[in-house]
């Protein structure tokens, strides 16, 4: 066969931009097969979009709530110590400056933890998406697939109950701010008018420890004029809005992770209908191959 006759096939049977394909030639081809194309479209298709968006939103919830917490938590700690006056306790004594620095301990093990947890169920879901099936061919779910989608199902139920925990947790030192940004607003609008701010209705200090600021004390007007109070109060606002996004997300990945469930249930089920139908075609096909040997060994 001539060389120029698979050249022409494969100018008519490509996509391509060809500066000059005559005579045989290709100068400076720059094409793309339709194979390729192809391929793209199947790679596309395989890609678990639901999970995809749930993974989006997780992260940039978790990310919203552990970058904003942290920096509002070291914005009280210079809140309570410029304009409260606190100090840290010396000794192992559990003050309120231990507990924000364990809380920022585990704000660390928090985006650790769903940062790897995010990853495994974008796996989880490629894996059980029906386009990784037509992708690579036909496949076998096992018992311990099943496991798995119904472990992350139970999993991420749990994970939504302790991210909506997190969000009523962040929501109070929202409610404390708003207060302060509330005495510092009327300061402003009632001439005159002399509040206070005592710590020990928000468990702050012990009951015998009093830290109690007022509007006609100089502290409280440097910290109401000051930026920082309103940049914390804004902070712990964004991280309670990370903290929601967190569950929204995690409510996406249990009806991802449903969806997923039925998938594999379904898919087992037809897998044991084509074992058996096999097996049944298989059946019929020996019963007729020994009758044909019978016939023609009696025949001859």
């Amino acid at each position: 066969m001539p060389k120029d006759f698979h050249l022409n096939k494969f100018c008519r049977g490509s996509i391509f931009l060809p500066r000059t394909c005559r005579n045989g030639n290709l100068e400076e081809l720059l094409f793309v097969s339709k194979g390729c194309f192809e391929c793209c479209i199947k790679c596309l298709g395989g890609i678990p979009y639901a999970s995809l968006i749930a993974t989006i939103l997780l992260y940039a919830g978790v990310a919203l709530f552990c970058g904003c917490g942290h920096e509002a938590l070291s914005g009280t700690v210079n809140i309570l110590q410029t304009y409260f006056e606190m100090a840290r306790t010396a000794g192992d004594t559990l003050d309120v400056f231990t507990m924000i620095d364990i809380f920022k301990y585990v704000i660390y093990g928090i985006a650790a933890a769903f940062f790897v947890y995010g990853i495994l169920l974008m796996v989880e879901g490629f894996f059980t998406t029906g386009a990784i099936k037509d992708l690579y061919g036909d496949f076998k779910i096992t018992t311990c697939g099943r496991c798995v989608s119904a472990w992350f199902i139970m999993l991420t139920y749990l994970f939504m109950l302790a991210w909506l925990g997190v969000t009523a947790f962040t929501s109070l030192p929202v409610y404390m701010y708003f207060n302060l940004w509330t005495i510092c607003r009327n300061t402003t609008l009632v001439e005159g008018a002399n509040f206070c701010l005592d710590l020990r209705q928000f468990g702050i200090v012990t009951i015998g420890e009093e830290k109690k600021i007022c509007t006609v004390s100089e502290n409280f007007l440097r910290m109401c004029e000051s930026t920082e109070l309103n940049m914390t109060f804004h902070l712990f606002i964004v991280a309670l809005a990370g903290a929601g996004a967190a569950v929204i997300a995690m409510v996406h990945y249990l009806m991802v992770l449903s969806a997923n469930w039925a998938y594999v249930k379904d898919a087992c089920r037809m897998q044991k209908y084509e074992d058996i139908k096999s097996k049944e075609e298989q059946e019929l096909h020996d019963i007729h191959s020994t009758r044909s040997k019978e016939r023609l060994n009696a025949y001859t």
